[in-house]
């Protein structure tokens, strides 16, 4: 049968150890939690987790303002709201990302509009997104998916020429860094995630950042994130001048946040060290496009995505999936089932029920094939999970696994 067949058909597999595992929370957590607890109060005003958290949050990324949310998908509502979108503004965004990129769009009863990728790094370009750009649109909603960062100094151009916001969407970019700089600084707001499948955990929780350094911006901004009611040291504005949603952070979740946060510098420069492995690995397998880092970008790999040349394989991608599995490398075919604008809300032009609004506000294209990067991207990709915990036998293991399952298929 030989070494070289397939575990798929009863060849040996490569993958015999179980991938290195480690625990992410521990006493520095259960420490934060107890004074939390101890203070008396879990409100964030009152209390000083939350404070701290934010505190210790501006020091690591060099900024001075940044507001607590209680999710990623929250931290994207705020920077939008903060930003002035409005009933009939259109955002620009990707199309492979999750719902949270685009629901604050259209609570602000704006609308998303979609633009094309780079076909191996994944990332939004500035050409794709001018194509887009109409005298109604207000915002752009850059995607770092997966801790690789899009090319943003043609982007910020881009924005500057036609008076556009840059909101970041850095729920998978932790520390990833375009030309020395981090994402998350570069566009006017950067939105972070630190629900349970980030790179750090509170559970559920989100950070915006307000990179304007512009106090009334800051206000703004906190405002959104706590029913406009504006708490500014000790006095508490409650007079409304429009609507804006409860997003507020619990003083729980910034006690595990700041545990959390001591432990981010290791956590990206594993991943990194990792993923950049994997990538070398992969250079030169025939029938795989290993995952390209944007030029000047350092990536933190939330997760590790390839696609598959099928031209130069005899087997589907959904095959060689089950292959590589069998070989024990887990993995998922494609990152989203399918591209955002393909599920029935965008189809049906139905962001309530029963109603087009605010989609009858003007004609807009959600067909298939109007990102045909993004949709074959999904149609030809292999996600790979990475870990901070996972050891380097195990990235062996993987890539030997990878180039096994393509040598194999290899036409």
């Amino acid at each position: 049968m030989g070494e070289n067949m397939l575990a798929l058909y009863g060849g040996p597999k490569v993958k015999t150890t179980p991938f290195g595992t480690g625990n992410r929370f521990g006493q520095d957590e259960a420490k934060e939690l107890l004074e939390a607890l101890e203070q008396n109060t879990l409100f964030y005003h009152f209390g000083e987790k939350v404070k701290k958290f934010l505190n210790d949050f501006n020091n690591l990324y060099g900024i001075k303002y940044s507001v607590a949310t209680s999710s990623g998908t929250a931290a994207l509502h705020v920077a939008i709201g903060a930003a002035g979108v409005s009933v009939g503004d259109e955002v620009i965004t990707s199309p492979i990302t999750d719902q949270g990129t685009v629901i604050g769009i259209l609570y602000q009863n704006a609308i998303p509009v979609f633009a094309d990728l780079d076909p191996h790094s994944y990332t939004m370009t500035a050409e794709a997104i001018e194509e887009k750009i109409t005298p109604r649109t207000k915002a752009i909603i850059i995607v770092h998916l997966a801790g690789n960062p899009c090319e943003m100094d043609p982007i910020m151009e881009l924005a500057k020429k036609y008076n556009l916001k840059v909101i970041e969407d850095c729920a998978q970019s932790y520390l990833t860094k375009y030309k020395g700089r981090l994402t998350g600084t570069i566009g006017d707001y950067g939105c972070f995630s630190t629900n349970d499948f980030k790179h750090i955990s509170t559970g559920d929780g989100g950070i915006v950042t307000v990179n304007s350094g512009d106090q009334e911006d800051y206000f703004t901004t906190h405002a959104f994130a706590d029913k406009n009611y504006r708490r500014e040291d000790s006095e508490v504005l409650k007079d409304l001048e429009y609507l804006a949603p409860n997003y507020r952070m619990t003083e729980l979740q910034g006690a595990v946040g700041i545990a959390q946060l001591k432990k981010l510098n290791w956590i990206c420069s594993r991943r990194n060290e990792l993923g950049e492995k994997l990538n070398k690995g992969l250079t030169s397998t025939k029938g795989i496009n290993p995952m390209k880092i944007t030029k000047g970008g350092w990536c933190s790999y939330w997760f590790y995505m390839l696609t598959l040349e099928t031209q130069q394989l005899s087997c589907s991608r959904d095959e060689f999936s089950e292959a590589l599995n069998a070989e024990g490398v887990p993995n998922q075919p494609g990152y989203i089932p399918k591209v955002l604008y393909a599920q029935p809300l965008f189809q049906k032009k139905q962001a309530y029920l029963n109603s087009q609004f605010p989609f009858d506000q003007g004609n807009y294209d959600y067909s298939i094939g109007s990102c045909p990067n993004a949709e074959h991207i999904l149609q030809t990709a292999i996600r790979l999970n990475l870990n901070e915990f996972y050891t380097n036998q195990d990235i062996d293991d993987m890539i030997t696994a990878i180039n096994k399952v393509a040598t194999y298929y290899s036409l």
